[in-house]
């Protein structure tokens, strides 16, 4: 692993701060951190206005305007859902969030987390745009149903996590984004291999305290 990605176990003992919006894909890489031990905090971030809840400018943190954003113990800042997620696994690899580098499972996790990223959540997109036209809706929603159809097949033989038997990074990407079916009009009980996956993923600990955090559980 090149050392430039390595935390030491100083600068693990020091804060990192998460910039999220609440139930966003930001959130996958708060239920990381959880799993991780880390010792972060997190400012929420409204990304119409570019401002953080302290007022800050966003964009002087992130010029891409959009969650999440990491800043590390020593204050650079990564962005990019996927590469934070792979970042927080490769730097705390006793945490089990992803498979040994090199291997096929690590590949498979990684295929996992870009089917998520340029797939689904890209399909989900145009359901959060506030001049979505009732057709634009319609053809959104049949875009994730085909994504939806692939998981549905991809859990069909009785499998509980997307790659191997433990739960990865590529696991709390898919829960997150899977979730928003339950904001969108989409009914994930049709596809109900993924949808147990959802309710099993949803009763860990650390996505409950992450979803706590959030003010998304009470």
């Amino acid at each position: 692993m090149p050392s430039h990605l390595c935390l030491s176990s100083t600068e693990k003992d020091e804060e990192m701060k998460l910039y999220y919006k609440p139930g966003a894909c930001s959130l996958a890489s708060h239920i990381a951190l959880q799993e991780i031990g880390a010792v972060f905090d997190i400012e929420s971030v409204d990304t119409d206005a570019g401002r953080t809840h302290s007022g800050a400018d966003y964009s002087k943190v992130n010029p891409k305007g959009y969650v999440p954003a990491l800043q590390l113990a020593d204050g650079e800042v990564l962005t990019e859902g996927p590469a934070i997620l792979q970042f927080l696994a490769d730097t705390n690899p006793t945490a089990g969030l992803s498979p040994e580098v090199g291997s096929l499972l690590r590949a498979r996790m990684q295929e996992q987390l870009t089917f998520v990223s340029s797939e689904l959540h890209k399909a989900f997109s145009p359901l959060f745009s506030s001049d979505i036209t009732e057709e634009g809706k319609s053809n959104a929603r049949a875009a994730v149903a085909r994504k939806f159809d692939v998981l549905e097949q991809h859990f069909s033989d009785g499998r509980q996590m997307l790659v191997g038997d433990q739960f990865t990074v590529a696991d709390a990407y898919l829960f997150v984004v899977a979730n928003w079916a339950n904001f969108t009009g989409i009914n994930l009980a049709d596809w109900p291999q993924l949808a147990a996956f959802v309710a099993r993923i949803s009763e860990k600990p650390t996505v409950q305290r992450a979803l706590r955090a959030e003010g998304l559980l009470q």
